[in-house]
């Protein structure tokens, strides 16, 4: 299989916009209008829009309670990562990568107690982006990424930091930044799904305490490598969110997550594998490297997981950088042969990907 050329991806994409405006015109779910089936097959059926890409997965370790530190120490780490060759703890001695990820809450110790104190003020507003102003962010961390961004030239997918609201000083939320190489903030996930849970003799843990919820379903990341979905750590648990960024025309979706010692052995991989086959997408995941001293022990192992829920690439429980490549043909390959996409009985139940704006 080879990648769709310029000429046949522009066709392809003009006739992709060309059903999703029919498909705005006669499903409105509100409105109790039948989604057009026909229409939604045919789209599926398009060959996916995108080009083969290299990805940096930096599980960082030393993340403790001095945030100029824990700043200093992830552009020390973006550097090697864009530098296999100086780093011998790489396991990938080609090119420099395309994106670089960055792990969940990589500013803060991982705690509700921590959120607040750390949390810093953005000010993006998703209809309001172009207006974003970079000189007039307050904060730290996406200056941090912005300049790392430009100076390497690269795309960052920034983890995640907690995010104070400029409206609500008390509203804070668990965001992940992702920069363009010439450093412009160009999209912002606000988790959607807190992290609540109570495992009796395992693990106890109530992000709502301090943090407040997203409100987008999915954030998507136009890039030239084609289009990428973003959640974070425990949105990966709820399928809805893959659906929709596949339906959006998505070919990867990036979890910056800090599973546990309890889930993480069990849920992780099997979760990462499961979001790959379920959508034959890419999904890429980064974690904090595991920490003993600390509150909350990280489980680790990033990873990148292909269409068929092989595993690319990952790692262990301590800091390390993770390479690996996105290859699209992997994604064409995988839903000629297996293509559930277009084979889903939505006159049968009912179409996630009908709830959403396309």
């Amino acid at each position: 299989m080879f990648p769709i050329s310029k000429q046949a991806a522009s066709r392809s994409s003009l006739h992709r916009i060309r059903i999703v405006n029919s498909l705005s015109k006669t499903n409105n779910f509100f409105s109790g209008t039948r989604p057009n089936h026909y229409l939604i097959r045919q789209m599926h059926s398009l060959p996916p829009i995108g080009k083969t890409f290299s990805v940096a997965l930096v599980q960082l370790g030393y993340i403790g309670e001095n945030k100029a530190k824990n700043l200093k120490h992830a552009r020390l780490k973006i550097s090697e990562a864009v530098r296999p060759s100086v780093n011998p703890g790489c396991n990938n001695n080609s090119s420099k990568p395309d994106i670089v990820v960055l792990p969940e809450v990589f500013n803060s110790p991982y705690s509700s107690k921590h959120f607040d104190k750390y949390a810093e003020v953005v000010g993006w507003h998703e209809s309001k982006r172009d207006l974003w102003n970079l000189k007039r962010c307050p904060s730290e961390s996406i200056k941090m990424l912005s300049s790392a961004a430009k100076e390497e030239n690269v795309w960052i997918f920034g983890g995640s930091i907690p995010e104070r609201s400029p409206e609500n000083p008390r509203i804070i939320y668990n965001s992940s930044p992702v920069f363009s190489p010439d450093g412009k903030l160009v999209a912002l996930h606000r988790k959607l799904h807190l992290f609540d849970i109570d495992i009796p003799g395992g693990i106890t843990f109530k992000e709502s305490e301090t943090l407040s919820p997203g409100q987008s379903p999915v954030t998507v990341v136009e890039t030239p490598f084609g289009k990428i979905g973003l959640g974070i750590c425990y949105d990966i648990r709820f399928p809805e969110m893959g659906i929709i960024a596949t339906r959006k025309g998505c070919i990867a979706m990036i979890y910056p997550g800090a599973f546990n010692l309890t889930t993480g052995p069990l849920h992780w991989e099997l979760l990462q594998r499961a979001r790959a086959v379920d959508n034959q997408i890419y999904v890429i995941t980064c974690s904090p490297a595991r920490d003993p001293q600390s509150d909350y022990q990280a489980w680790g192992h990033s990873s990148i997981i292909d269409p068929m829920a092989r595993v690319v690439s990952t790692t262990d429980e301590t800091e390390s950088i993770v390479y690996g490549i996105v290859d699209f043909d992997e994604i064409v390959k995988a839903r000629t042969n297996i293509p559930i996409l277009n084979q889903k009985r939505y006159d049968v139940y009912p179409d996630i990907g009908s709830l959403v704006e396309l």
